[in-house]
């Protein structure tokens, strides 16, 4: 397994490659930002990535951002992030996309060796590996929120909703029928638990629930 490391602690780097070359993986690349990663990829094609989400120059999401990127540029490889604290809003940008072959697992579990690489090998297969404390929270983020229960199609419609479009105008948008759209609002509605107040109210009262108001 040909694997791209990329972490700018400069001691997790070199005992994750020491770790991967002892359970016999080929660590082709270990670089220390994300610019570099995205380089590293486009050079040596690896079955597999495994990045930091912080990382330089500013240390917030540059890892995951060029994470989001390697899939949209190669859909088919397995990548696992690693973050030093659950990140809610990460895990879930990264899960949205496509969650075969996506590991995402906080540092602490590197420590045991074993679970660690066998997090690897079945994501590398195209499994999946979540952490269970990043599970806990997006289970716990989807009792409470009713927008997480939307369809990445719904939240579109109600996304333009909050624009002010007419239903005609979110069809356009969408190039999708009205009825369609019609469809798609009463869903909302229905997930929102708007169901019965009249429809112009309802519309307003989901923007706001869009809002966070």
């Amino acid at each position: 397994m040909r694997v791209v490391l990329a972490e700018d602690s400069v001691l997790l780097r070199e005992g994750l490659v020491w770790m991967l070359g002892s359970a016999g993986m080929e660590v082709v690349a270990a670089v220390a930002d994300a610019e570099e990663l995205l380089r590293a990829v486009d050079e040596h094609t690896p079955d597999l990535v495994v990045t930091d989400v912080r990382m330089p120059p500013s240390h917030t999401d540059e890892g995951l951002r060029a994470a989001l990127v390697l899939r949209h540029r190669w859909p088919g490889l397995a990548i696992l992030v690693l973050s030093q604290y659950v990140e809610e809003r990460y895990a879930t940008q990264l899960l949205s996309t496509e969650t075969s072959g996506i590991g995402y697992l906080l540092k602490d579990r590197v420590a045991d060796v074993a679970e660690f690489l066998d997090a690897l090998r079945r994501v590398a297969s195209g499994g999946t590996a979540l952490d269970p404390e990043v599970v806990a929270q997006l289970l716990l983020r989807r009792h409470s929120d009713p927008l997480d229960l939307l369809t990445r199609r719904e939240y579109e419609v109600l996304a333009l909703i909050a624009e002010g479009r007419s239903n005609a105008g979110i069809a356009e948008a969408l190039v999708v029928s009205e009825g369609a759209v019609g469809k798609h609002i009463n869903n909302i509605f229905t997930k929102l638990g708007l169901s019965g107040a009249d429809k112009d109210h309802r519309r307003v009262l989901a923007v706001l629930r869009f809002l966070k108001v």
